[in-house]
């Protein structure tokens, strides 16, 4: 029953209605597409019969464990840690390299608020980085230089972030060639990449740790939940401890240091079971929703799409393009709204973290590039159990959102 791969066609979680709808949205008589919504197989609910059978809710016992085997083999690494979320999962990356008050931690700029909040509540300073405009990801001819730059001066960072951003995998190849000279870590925020793969291996794969999501909206969900993966079983270990309060082992409870509740409970680990049996079919679905959109869209003007990188195999978790339109298309904001009135959720790319208020004062390198992305950029709905009547709906607006001009 852990284990169980089947798949029930069709099985779909009915979504809720989109937050604070506008009265256009309200007044759609179709139901809304959401951007990426979860998507059941149909075996959640006998994973979650046999946890209550076998008596285990809490953070312990057959199913994280059954849960952490099921992703070292699906990602290809030997030791993973199942948590509470991707955040706790980074938070316990971040501890374990050593991250403290004064050090600087760098990072894109082009990502969700997640990826560098748990360093800053370490103490350390945040450093963005600029991204590569054709496929959205860390400029590594940018960081390579400020390497260098970062070395002359003795003051290094503490650990390099990439990230994978709406699925596509950085080259860790290319970036340990810039690190590994310095001593510099690096943590892969691999959130949104379950499953993308590059030169044949796992996103993330070969940089110190990676983290993980099943948040809600990702391609595999636990409904919430993360985990911590990478080939240093001690490192793995630590955080295993550091996630339970930091106990030591004894028959009383003993701390020699500070911990944190972040392991993750039986009753999502019997859902992600039921869901990473799928990983591969979800892929190759979303790639498939990609393909359609870039078939239908691509002769719009001033209509362009992230690109995959090179030798990389993307899980495509979302579908962004981006709208220029000093060569045609509609504004970005516009588009959206229009899409909004005919009941299709779409969300622009992530604004760059050096323009949020929370980061005012955060140092920075370039940023121009991630500014326009998140000028221009849209994701588009992506889900793996998207219908193809739903998707052709999607098409349809947007081209008549361009003809309206």
């Amino acid at each position: 029953m852990l284990h169980s791969a089947a798949v029930t066609a069709g099985f779909r979680q009915t979504a809720p209605p989109l937050a604070a709808r506008t009265r256009a949205e309200a007044a759609s008589p179709a139901a809304p597409i959401l951007l990426s919504p979860p998507h059941l197989t149909g075996q959640e609910l006998p994973q979650l019969q046999a946890m209550f059978e076998a008596g285990w809710l809490a953070p312990a016992g057959p199913f994280p464990r059954a849960f952490e085997d099921a992703i070292a083999a699906a990602i290809g690494l030997p030791h993973v840690l199942a948590t509470a979320s991707g955040t706790a999962a980074l938070h316990l990356g971040y501890r374990l390299l050593g991250v403290a008050p004064g050090d600087e931690v760098w990072t894109t700029t082009l990502t969700f608020a997640a990826t560098i909040a748990p360093a800053v509540e370490l103490g350390a300073t945040p450093r963005f980085f600029d991204v590569d405009p054709a496929t959205g990801l860390l400029d590594l001819d940018l960081l390579r230089d400020e390497l260098a730059a970062a070395a002359r001066r003795g003051r290094l960072p503490r650990v390099v972030v990439p990230v994978d951003l709406y699925g596509s995998p950085v080259d860790i190849a290319a970036l340990r060639e810039i690190c590994d000279p310095w001593g510099v870590p690096i943590l892969s925020d691999s959130a949104e990449a379950l499953g993308s793969r590059i030169d044949g291996r796992h996103a993330g794969f070969g940089a110190k740790l990676i983290a993980l999501s099943f948040n809600g909206n990702k391609i595999v969900t636990a409904g919430g939940g993360g985990a911590l993966a990478g080939e240093d079983a001690r490192l793995i270990e630590q955080a295993r401890r550091l996630a339970n309060h930091a106990r030591e082992d004894a028959a009383h409870y003993e701390h020699a240091q500070t911990g944190y509740a972040y392991g993750l409970s039986s009753a999502l680990a019997a859902i992600g079971l039921a869901q990473i049996a799928t990983l591969a079919a979800r892929v190759a679905a979303r790639r498939a929703v990609f393909a359609r959109y870039r078939a239908a869209l691509a002769d719009l003007p001033g209509l362009s799409f992230l690109a995959e990188p090179r030798g990389a195999i993307a899980n495509r978790w979302l579908t962004v393009i981006r709208l220029c339109p000093r060569a045609g298309a509609p504004g970005r904001e516009l588009l959206r709204r229009r899409l909004a009135a005919a009941g299709i959720e779409t969300r622009p790319v992530f604004k760059p973290l050096h323009l949020q208020p929370a980061f005012r004062h955060a140092p920075q390198a370039g940023g121009a590039q991630a500014a326009m992305l998140f000028e221009e950029g849209l994701c588009l709905p992506s889900g793996s159990a998207l219908t193809r009547e739903e998707q052709a709906r999607v098409i349809e607006a947007i081209r008549a959102a361009f003809a309206r001009g």
